[in-house]
């Protein structure tokens, strides 16, 4: 596997230099690596349209004096670096465990900085999270705090064991489950922690704890047959979240699914011995099967 971790640091700094009538453009430049991987499964996307939209990308349209700060910041903190470091060892890690995993001749690594007035970002998210689902592609956003400097490079690392899980298991829009999210994002904290320790966790899967994480499991595992890329938002990230992207709330914390998919995993880890590396390309069911979690199948 190439791995590029491409110099968004530079491109920013210039790009928040220009005119505000012409960032837009250059954005979508910076964004550019990530366009061939995306089309290939998602057809033309708009990646500056998403960043606007949803993303939790900084503004686009005005001057904000907090910004080249934050990227100077992050520069001399060397969070490129960082993140380059962990995605090199997070994919030596997978390839070591499971010899000739398909994979992503090139995976693209892209890094934007996030907008610190936006609430899913700054509060729910810790100022950082990433996108790494489609094989080639891994999008990282962050605002810099001290949690999201201490553990950018982890959230890569998490994005490095979903690009490689879907190079090999299909994620089907109209078929995939609540459970193959879940077991997913569970399974790629477990790695995370297998390659960092316990403190490398993402606040999406240490949210909830006692009682609220075992109510929280028992709805989701009640719900691990759902149906549907569109469906499955609220039991992963919670309602603020889903209604967020429009969808209806269930009932749920936010990362709900995280917090639940971790335990998953940690229960098919502890059955069947493997790792969370070994386990990158197992079917949801033979990991839901081997953590007891009943299905409908």
């Amino acid at each position: 596997m190439e791995i590029v971790v491409h110099d968004t640091a530079s491109a920013m700094l210039e790009l928040l230099r220009r005119p505000v009538g012409e960032r837009a453009g250059a954005l979508r430049e910076m964004y550019r690596p990530l366009e061939g991987a995306m089309s290939r499964v998602m057809g033309p996307v708009d990646l500056v349209g998403l960043h606007q939209a949803m993303g939790s990308g900084f503004r686009l349209d005005r001057d904000d004096e907090r910004y080249l700060p934050a990227v100077r910041r992050m520069r001399e903190e060397g969070v490129w670096s960082r993140v380059e470091e962990s995605v090199r060892a997070a994919w030596q890690r997978i390839d070591a465990a499971v010899p000739g995993v398909r994979h992503a001749e090139t995976v693209h690594v892209v890094l934007v900085l996030g907008n610190p007035d936006d609430e899913h970002l700054t509060v729910r998210s810790g100022g950082y999270f990433g996108m790494g689902g489609i094989p080639g592609a891994i999008q990282l956003v962050m605002w810099p705090t001290e949690t999201s400097l201490a553990k950018i490079g982890h959230a890569a690392a998490h994005e490095v064991h979903h690009n490689v899980r879907y190079a090999n298991v299909v994620w089907d829009p109209a078929t995939v489950t609540v459970g193959e999210q879940v077991v997913a994002e569970g399974l790629a904290e477990a790695f995370v922690r297998e390659l960092a320790g316990e403190d490398a966790l993402g606040p999406w899967s240490t949210a909830l704890t006692g009682p609220e994480l075992d109510g929280a499991y028992e709805r989701i595992t009640a719900a691990i047959d759902v149906t549907g890329m569109g469906n499955l938002p609220p039991y992963v990230f919670g309602d603020a979240t889903a209604l967020r992207l429009g969808h209806e709330p269930v009932g749920l914390p936010d990362f709900a699914g995280y917090g639940a998919g971790l335990r998953i995993a940690d229960a098919h880890l502890a059955a069947s011995g493997l790792t969370a590396a070994q386990s990158v390309a197992l079917p949801v069911g033979e990991v839901l099967a081997n953590a007891g979690v009943r299905t409908g199948a």
